[in-house]
């Protein structure tokens, strides 16, 4: 698509958005650092994705913060308010009704005592991680950093901690890239069911806190503080939470003063702090639909900043939902999902091994991905130009659980012996062979569904190469039962490889490696050694 055509139809399909914010008011955005890019999509298709993110391939979240305190799983600070849902009838019990205790004084209880970025990132740096990615807000509005713009943050509340802080010094002590996410361009409808009330019992007609004033708090524990910072429910709610933002499916429409804030808290959290990398959870940029001044500039802002502190650009910027077009400006991410073949620029799954935040039902009932699906896909995601984004989430003291640990351990000890052919590759001709190559199950937010529900078999093989295109490694996703490996896109007279191949050599095995290999024109067929004790998946080396 050209640029004018889709400037056009982005224009189309937020005409009615745009046209009513521009009728009421105008933004005033604070400068962005000045430098080669500009705020604008073609200046932004110079980007380049840096080496350090193609050669990662795979790093850890902590999808952590003040909705993990009451272990209920994802999106509580919203479904609380919500009568009938399970978080409405367990957030009475634990914490008050709604009306007179809501999301604001679960903050107030949330300590995250065990908070100990150091030892966490030290364990996920030997288990495979390359970066390591924090929560800087999510859709409940509350920042884990000290936010000039934002009242409501860690370190004046809740755990009075600098969360964010305490993750990045981790980082760069453990020789991790460093990353953030950030969620709150949602919380203006995401909380909008919190100007409800009851429509039966003691409260009926009470209505529920997140219409509340700095007014209601004195001799409160809030007091002094506005929960409408927190909330931002000063406005009619929409007739549903819609995420393109289009008032035609029922969506509200954020004010200026809503967006100009969101824009100087990120650009505070980038300046900061320095991250290497900002996740957005918003298809294409934050207020997409709305207006994409907010995105624009803020992706122009982090690539020159980012040229100025190294003297080139290192920065990674993630969106959701992309055109090819902005593919090559920002990096596409999708989430619970991977691509279905092999993208031209790099690209990131991200995804969880449970629920995003902390759920005390999945770890009572065992319920995370397992290691070894964890260990397919990510085969899958690099073997098509893209990097695995994994959450763990945490508890609400800032530990991860014994089965969580278990599992991380488990990665790990398959990316001790395997993880030449993982990081620091790229695509081969093709990324796999097998029946796995075609996959059904789609993804809910583009392409296919993470983690494959039917089982593997031995002929499902991921291909990557070395950098330099000397060497192809075949990832086969499951262990052969005879002992012997075909790989069928390496058979005699392959137009994939027309040559000779001289050795297949086992990814980590030392120097008794070198494996018994013929080839015929049904494949390349590899003897495994006998004494072979491989669980989940293995990989070989193979040269011409």
């Amino acid at each position: 698509m050209k640029l004018n055509q889709l400037k056009f139809t982005t224009l189309l399909l937020g005409v009615s958005l745009v046209s009513s914010f521009a009728q009421t008011s105008q933004l005033h955005l604070p400068p962005i650092a000045p430098g080669p890019f500009k705020a604008d999509w073609s200046s932004l298709t110079n980007y380049q994705t840096p080496e350090w993110f193609r050669d990662a391939k795979f790093g850890m979240w902590a999808h952590w913060g003040s909705q993990c305190e009451p272990e209920h799983g994802d999106w509580y600070a919203r479904s609380m308010y919500m009568p009938g849902s399970g978080d409405y009838k367990s957030h009475i019990t634990e914490y008050g009704h709604p009306s007179t205790n809501g999301f604001k004084d679960v903050i107030h209880v949330w300590k995250a005592e065990h908070f100990d970025p150091d030892n966490l990132l030290k364990f996920y740096k030997q288990n495979g991680a390359k970066y390591f990615m924090a929560l800087a807000n999510h859709h409940d509005n509350f920042d884990l950093f000290n936010s000039k713009y934002q009242p409501w943050n860690s370190v004046a509340l809740g755990p009075q901690k600098d969360l964010i802080g305490g993750w990045v010094a981790a980082a760069r002590k453990n020789g991790l890239r460093f990353a953030v996410s950030v969620h709150c361009s949602r919380a203006w409808s995401w909380y909008e069911v919190a100007q409800g009330a009851d429509t039966n019992g003691s409260l009926a007609g009470v209505p529920y806190d997140g219409k509340l004033t700095r007014a209601d708090g004195k001799g409160q524990w809030w007091d002094g503080l506005n929960p409408q910072e927190l909330y931002a429910q000063n406005h009619t709610p929409g007739a549903k939470l819609e995420w393109s933002w289009d008032p035609a499916k029922g969506s509200s429409v954020p004010d200026a003063a809503y967006m100009e804030k969101f824009f100087k808290r990120t650009q505070q959290l980038w300046d900061d702090y320095q991250p290497d990398m900002i996740y957005f959870d918003d298809h294409v940029f934050p207020f997409q639909g709305v207006t994409d001044e907010i995105g624009l500039n803020l992706a122009a802002h982090f690539y020159n900043s980012s040229i100025q502190l190294h003297g080139h650009n290192e920065a990674v910027m993630n969106g959701k939902m992309l055109s090819d077009l902005q593919r090559r400006a920002i990096t596409y991410d999708i989430e619970r999902g991977k691509a279905e073949g092999i993208l031209p620029q790099p690209w990131q799954t991200d995804t969880c091994i449970g629920s995003w935040h902390y759920d005390q039902a999945i770890y009572k009932n065992h319920h995370y991905k397992s290691a070894a699906s964890v260990v397919r896909m990510l085969a899958d995601i690099v073997s098509k130009n893209g990097n695995l984004m994994l959450s763990v989430p945490l508890q609400r003291d800032g530990q991860p659980d014994a089965d969580e640990i278990k599992i991380v351990s488990e990665i790990g000890a398959w990316m001790k012996v395997n993880g030449e052919a993982i990081y620091a590759t790229r695509p081969w001709k093709i990324f796999g062979e097998g029946p796995s190559t075609i996959v059904e199950e789609k993804g809910h937010f583009g392409g296919q569904a993470d983690v494959q529900k039917k089982p593997f078999t031995a002929e499902d093989i991921r291909f990557t190469q070395s950098k330099d295109g000397k060497t192809l490694y075949a990832i086969v996703l499951e262990i052969p039962k005879d002992g012997t490996v075909t790989v069928k896109s390496l058979a005699n007279n392959s137009a994939n490889w027309p040559g000779k191949i001289s050795s297949v050599r086992l990814v980590g095995g030392g120097w008794w490696s070198g494996l018994k290999f013929t080839r015929d024109e049904t494949g390349l067929h590899v003897s495994l050694p006998k004494n072979f004790r491989g669980k989940t998946a293995l990989a070989l080396k193979i040269k011409s």
